[in-house]
């Protein structure tokens, strides 16, 4: 567990060669770092990876507040701070590229590059499904928290025993937590509203999702223009549980641009469909 400055416990995990490229992966909304756990395998030796457990998810401790996308972001500097990272790699799926564009820009020079899987360009607003988080009352439903995986449609098969890992780190999280976590996003001003940001960087967005629309996609591809961007034929919302091999076989690119490992070229200006 991490001690954090800003006053959280959070388990942490990582592997690869200590003194490799160092890499901080960021997970989404009522999940937690278990939902890389079909990419980490995928990555090399020479890369440094990290997760932690954001506040109020997983094994992380559960505080009532502190749920603002800037103090989530603070957690995640604060991380850095105690691992000794100077800067590091950020890679965020769904909600968690939020909470990692929100760091690189409010601490730029701790964020090496941004990886953003599924990441939206803005959370602003009410959500179609906010009115069932707020019924919510514990102990969760398991079966609701099936249910509710509808909100996000997939377009190609997910191994069922890593749809239950992910109900699993859904039910690990109070019910309070999912409205403050979702108030956080929605009520935050999106990180792209800042500017541009001069980054490396990877966007990985599924053809079929509906959370981002082709003009977010657009506007956020925009707001980082030295990113590769790719769309995943058939795949929806969930890139990183649909085809977490592709998901690694791009991360591995940009991170061997930012090593030196790989042409940079690979991972500016480069647009997949």
């Amino acid at each position: 567990m991490l001690r954090l400055a800003t006053g959280v416990s959070v388990p942490h995990r990582a592997q690869g060669d200590p003194d490799g490229l160092p890499c901080l992966l960021v997970h989404a909304w009522c999940e937690s770092s278990r939902a890389f756990g079909r990419v980490l395998p995928r990555l090399p030796s020479w890369v440094r990876a990290h997760t932690i457990d954001l506040r109020g998810h997983g094994h992380a401790d559960k505080p009532p507040d502190g749920y603002r996308l800037e103090e989530v972001a603070a957690d995640v500097v604060a991380a850095l701070d105690i691992l000794g990272l100077s800067a590091a790699v950020l890679v965020g799926a769904s909600s968690g590229g939020y909470v990692a564009h929100q760091v690189a820009v409010s601490a730029p020079t701790r964020v090496r590059a941004l990886a953003l899987i599924g990441s939206p360009y803005s959370l602003a607003g009410r959500p179609p499904f906010a009115d069932a988080v707020d019924a919510l009352r514990d102990p969760i439903d398991p079966a609701w928290v099936r249910e509710s995986l509808a909100w996000f449609p997939t377009g190609t098969a997910v191994p069922a025993a890593y749809v239950e890992d992910r109900v699993a780190d859904a039910l690990a999280v109070p019910a309070a937590v999912w409205r403050a976590s979702l108030t956080g996003l929605t009520s935050a001003t999106a990180p792209s509203a800042h500017g541009a940001l001069g980054l490396p960087g990877l966007l990985m967005w599924g053809e079929r999702d509906e959370v981002v629309p082709p003009d977010h996609r657009e506007a956020l591809a925009a707001a980082l223009p030295e990113s590769r961007v790719v769309v995943v034929p058939g795949a929806g919302h969930l890139v990183l549980w649909e085809r977490p091999g592709l998901v690694a076989e791009e991360l591995v690119g940009l991170l061997a641009a930012v090593a030196g490992r790989g042409p940079a070229d690979h991972y500016t200006r480069e647009h997949h469909e």
